[in-house]
């Protein structure tokens, strides 16, 4: 049978000539990449909207694993830490369940106050102060397992699955591009011989040689123009159906960003959900320890973190104000006498309260969240808190704890 490759006698060597037809085997396609490098090559290109969808891709690709490790990074700052369960999921086990920093640092305060005499005031308060890290490490654990899963393990599996699955995609494309770049050289080159071997008469050797003499050089340049449009047909519908995948793929980084929308929405809930926790709790512990936001010595800046979206300086100073505080209680009584204060001329505002909040004292107004009530300022309070009203209860209501309606 004759050798494929064998096409014909050159008719200026006067000796056989074989061309390798490749047949989209690595060796073509090796050549083909070699000389594109070169410039020696011609290469198809994609068309604008195909490049620009793979841009999209590498780049969501690379900033999703940007945004992964540097979450990792915030929920768990220990690095020995990240390794260790990176291993565990790699062998896929259940990571074991680690103490907080702000569970561990209330068990030395417990410790410490058990040691020191729980019944002192140093002891007392360490105690206080230990049940209240442990809240905060309870939250933290809580908040950490959330963004975990609602976060992190979406953008894991996007670049464990689905850009896996695009990146084999598009190493497929690369290849069915070279074979059609190929079979495309192969062709030219064959049409350039078949001109060639026209306009030279036929060789015919007719020294005893081991070659395979041909009748007609240009009837075999003819046949291999033919075989070689073949080949070239089937590379670039083969060409075409892979695109078609890759692009459908490529769209998809669309829908990928609706899921990675969703999920960060998820985890900024969880998050602002751990640190108005930890506000609460800290809230509670400062109550507690005799000592309310706004009356440490040396400062007059509020001393607490807002939630709301009006601060609670700037909403004191736009409320209505009534009169003085000063002026409804006795030199000397710091208590504020409800019964006798009153809404100012100039009117009040409503506001909705953001979380429950449970009264210290008779001089304060419990709320739950959610609910409307009426709030209006007076001189000379301080400016984290206001005065509210519900029904026929008023008492002093937190502004950290309302958002104020205009």
């Amino acid at each position: 049978m004759r050798d494929p490759r064998v096409v014909s006698q050159s008719p200026n060597c006067g000796r056989v000539c074989r061309v390798d037809r490749g047949d989209g085997n690595s060796s073509a396609k090796g050549t083909q990449f070699t000389e594109e490098k070169f410039g020696q090559a011609e290469k198809t290109e994609l068309d604008a909207h195909f490049e620009s969808l793979l841009a999209r891709a590498d780049s969501t690709k690379n900033w999703t694993e940007k945004i992964l490790r540097q979450t990792e990074v915030l929920l768990q700052p220990n690095p020995s830490a990240r390794v260790e369960e990176f291993l565990y999921e790699k062998l896929d086990r259940k990571v074991p369940s680690r103490v907080t920093n702000g569970e561990l640092l209330a068990q030395y305060m417990a410790e410490a106050a058990s040691e020191l005499g729980p019944t002192t005031p140093y002891g007392k308060t360490l105690i206080k102060v230990a049940e209240a890290e442990k809240r905060l490490g309870a939250a933290e654990r809580d908040f950490i397992h959330t963004a975990s899963i609602n976060f992190l393990t979406p953008l894991r599996n996007f670049l464990e699955g689905d850009w896996k699955t695009i990146s084999k995609e598009r190493r497929l494309l690369q290849n069915r591009r070279l074979d059609l770049d190929a079979s495309k050289a192969r062709l030219k080159k064959a049409k350039a011989a078949e001109a060639k071997a026209t306009t030279v008469p036929d060789f015919q050797e007719t020294r005893p040689r081991n070659y395979i003499l041909s009748a007609s050089a240009s009837a075999l340049w003819n046949d291999e123009v033919d075989k070689a449009e073949q080949e070239l047909r089937v590379a670039q519908t083969e060409f075409d159906r892979q695109a078609e995948v890759t692009r459908l793929l490529l769209e998809g980084i669309s829908s990928t960003h609706v899921n990675h929308l969703r999920c960060l929405h998820e985890f900024v809930e969880s998050q602002t959900t751990y640190y108005a926790q930890c506000y609460r709790h800290m809230l509670d512990l400062q109550k507690q320890l005799g000592r309310f936001p706004g009356t440490f010595v040396g400062t007059t800046e509020p001393t607490s973190p807002t939630l709301s979206s009006t601060s609670p300086t700037t909403a004191a100073a736009t409320m209505p104000m009534g009169p003085s505080v000063a002026d409804l209680a006795p030199p000397g009584e710091a208590a504020l006498r409800l019964e006798e204060v009153a809404p100012p001329a100039s009117g009040t505002r409503k506001a909705r309260v953001l979380y429950d909040y449970e009264a210290a004292d008779s001089s304060e107004l419990a709320l739950l969240a959610d609910e409307l009530i009426t709030v209006y300022s007076l001189p000379g309070m301080d400016p984290d808190w206001l005065i509210g009203e519900r029904g026929n209860k008023k008492g002093k209501v937190p502004v950290t704890y309302l958002e104020l309606l205009s």
